[in-house]
């Protein structure tokens, strides 16, 4: 925290705290995600999920489960190894109350300010006071039902090595986003007062299980969104093809990304969501509300975060065939140091405001899939990913598929049944409106839109309240982006 406070610190001095100056529809049936993925870019996925329910079908022999168990437990021993000086170390409380006052802690900042023994007698706490008090008078709450989510897949860093012709290019272009688009959406979407927050922020489980509107208040002109990113594990079929290869722990602490170059060289950098978003937020802390940073949608079969961390390549059993080349490549693989190292970057990057939610283990088609079948995926990701990632009460389904229709969940829904006996609580899919969301007593439920080739080139106008898409396209994409 006290490294993180420091580098935002100039940024801070830099923004005032004074006050800043639709209609829901049915599902689509033909967005990206629903039908053709496995077509395109999901190709080689596709392949491997064919056997993807043989692998683990039940579960793996007790014997290797007792393995995996021991190998996730020896990586946790090691995490204490890894705390910062940092935070052994007093922190400036102006400072941390700064911080937490650009990021819209009011209540936060002004109570530790308070807090602080000598703040009877200094005149710069109390003058901080005062002005975050003047400052959360402005705000107001922002209406729920309005809050948007949008998402992204992985970025692709070199266009030249994305978009060469071969079978994936066009997937890439349909569902994928460049670097420099990115960069662009996102500094378009500051500008225009968009704040990150999180589903827990706008819905809260209470003690007794029950669920709760949350309330964000925020300063006029701020508008609260959510961000989230789908398979962060940077699969198999996607090496050489212009993408990072995996999250890492830089000797700063920092999260940043490894990239492969052509001559095999590993640069380390900002190359994926992850890291840009920290990058951005050190400089522009105010575009975070509280903190909070994306979500994660995570499935397992071929590891996470780049960590190749699934029990098929600790038991070498039914590996798919770029599993095989992957460890017939990698010679002296750790098991256990894989999953070490996946841990420490997940835990750097919760410390940091990141979620993770489940995105099912083979990323499945909720909708499609048989209840048992969803039942051993579950098992599995619960297995073999929360070890890694942390539990999580978030399930975000694979090709923005559903459990149900758009009027809701009910007792008599045995998929949505089911998850939520499992503690997911926060479900979403994939909805082109601007926003949709529900909350119950029970449950909270969100669609995103997908900020990708496909929907820029096809529905620029439908993206008209984040950015304009005459500014952000990347001029190295193929035209014209295929169809579904």
């Amino acid at each position: 925290m006290r490294k993180r406070i420091a580098c935002v610190t100039a940024a801070i001095l830099s923004i005032s705290l004074g006050v800043s100056g639709c209609g829901l529809i049915p599902f689509e049936q033909d967005i990206p995600f629903l039908s053709s993925r496995a077509e395109n870019v999901e190709t080689e996925k596709k392949t491997e999920q064919q056997t993807i329910d043989e692998q683990d079908a039940d579960t793996e022999k007790s014997t290797e489960d007792t393995q995996q168990d021991d190998s996730l437990n020896e990586g946790e021993q090691t995490d204490n190894e890894d705390t910062e000086e940092a935070d052994e170390k007093q922190e400036n409380p102006m400072e941390q109350a700064a911080l937490m006052a650009v990021q819209y802690d009011y209540d936060g900042a002004i109570e530790l300010l308070k807090s602080q023994p000598d703040y009877e007698s200094n005149t710069d706490m109390q003058s901080a006071v005062s002005d975050y008090e003047n400052t959360k008078s402005t705000c107001t709450e922002y209406p729920l039902e309005q809050i948007t989510h949008v998402f992204f897949h992985t970025l692709i860093k070199d266009t030249a090595r994305a978009f060469d012709g071969d079978s994936d290019t066009n997937g890439y272009n349909q569902y994928m986003t460049t670097i420099d688009e990115f960069n662009k959406i996102i500094q378009s979407m500051y500008d225009k007062g968009y704040v990150m927050v999180s589903p827990h922020d706008m819905a809260v489980i209470n003690e007794d299980g029950t669920m709760s509107r949350g309330s964000i208040m925020l300063p006029p002109g701020k508008i609260p969104f959510v961000l989230s990113q789908d398979d962060v594990s940077y699969y198999h079929y996607m090496d050489g093809d212009g993408f990072a290869s995996k999250l890492v722990v830089d000797s700063n602490g920092e999260v940043k990304n490894e990239y492969i170059e052509d001559d095999g060289s590993v640069s380390t950098g900002d190359y994926d969501m992850v890291p840009l978003i920290d990058t951005f937020v050190k400089e522009h802390p105010d575009f975070s509300y509280h903190g909070r940073k994306g979500i994660l949608a995570m499935t397992g079969y071929d590891g996470v975060l780049g960590y190749r961390t699934d029990i098929a390549y600790k038991t070498g059993k039914k590996l798919q065939d770029d599993q095989k080349k992957f460890l017939k490549d990698h010679p002296d693989f750790n098991y256990k140091q894989e999953v070490k190292n996946a841990k420490k970057v997940a835990k750097a990057m919760k410390a940091e405001g990141w979620e993770f939610a489940s995105h099912t283990w083979g990323h499945k088609d909720v909708a499609a899939t048989s209840l048992d079948d969803l039942k051993r995926d579950d098992k599995k990701w619960k297995k073999y990913v929360a070890p890694i990632l942390g539990e999580t009460d978030m399930i975000i389904f694979a090709f923005g598929a559903d459990i149900g229709s758009w009027e809701g969940y009910s007792a008599d829904n045995e998929k949505y049944e089911f998850y939520k006996s499992q503690g997911y609580r926060y479900f979403c899919n994939v909805d082109s409106s601007q926003y949709f969301v529900q909350i119950t007593d029970d449950y909270f439920r969100q669609g995103r839109r997908n900020l990708d080739g496909y929907r820029m080139y096809y529905n620029p106008e439908m993206l008209s309240d984040l950015f304009d898409v005459s500014e952000v396209w990347d001029s190295s994409r193929p035209t014209p982006v295929p169809g579904m």
